[in-house]
């Protein structure tokens, strides 16, 4: 017969089950705040920045696509 102690006890898992949106949100709020002080910081230095920065992460969103299409088949 398996031992008890093996096993988590329900109410653990019940109160992590709760806290795990809260901290879904708490990082989705960090990573908001992150990418609009960035956005705005990027505005400030001007057009050709802006430009660069936005020629860049297109280039890093089409690259992730195509390794997520190689590796995805």
């Amino acid at each position: 017969m398996d031992h008890p102690s093996r096993f988590p006890a329900l109410a653990e898992e019940a109160v992590l089950g709760l806290l795990l949106p809260f901290w879904q949100l708490v990082i989705g709020a960090c990573v908001l705040a992150v990418l609009l002080l960035s956005v705005k910081r990027l505005a400030r230095r001007g057009p050709s920045r802006m430009t660069t920065a936005l020629l860049v992460t297109a280039g890093a969103i089409a690259g992730i696509a195509a390794l997520g299409l190689l590796f995805g088949s």
